[in-house]
């Protein structure tokens, strides 16, 4: 499955990637909100969106909304990671950082 990793901070961006490469997927990473969306416009075919909420340019409140609100991303999995005590978006799979890559990867492969 293609991932994309949406996380203001690059270690663990590149973790993360490093963790679900060896579980065989593959990952694109993004910065912030506004990186992901480019990113997703060139890599039509994103199965699952691991994204931080609190980042800078473009959140991931957001990219979330944004991401909900287009028909092209109805199928992808949003999975919300975050240090923050705030709530995710309703109805959106939340990980409390620090993550505990078994439970990703049960969300990721989660019918």
């Amino acid at each position: 499955m293609k991932i994309l990793v949406v996380d203001d901070d690059r270690d663990l961006r590149e973790t993360l990637r490093d963790l679900l490469e060896d579980e065989g997927h593959v990952v694109h990473l993004a910065a912030d909100g506004a990186e992901a969306l480019a990113l997703l416009e060139r890599q039509p075919a994103i199965g699952a969106i691991v994204l931080d909420l609190a980042m800078p340019v473009m959140d991931g409140f957001e990219l979330y909304d944004r991401l909900r609100a287009d028909p092209r991303y109805a199928r992808v999995k949003k999975i919300i990671v975050t240090s923050q005590q705030a709530r995710g978006p309703a109805g959106a799979p939340l990980l409390r950082k620090p993550i505990r890559i078994d439970r990703l990867l049960a969300l990721i492969h989660a019918p």
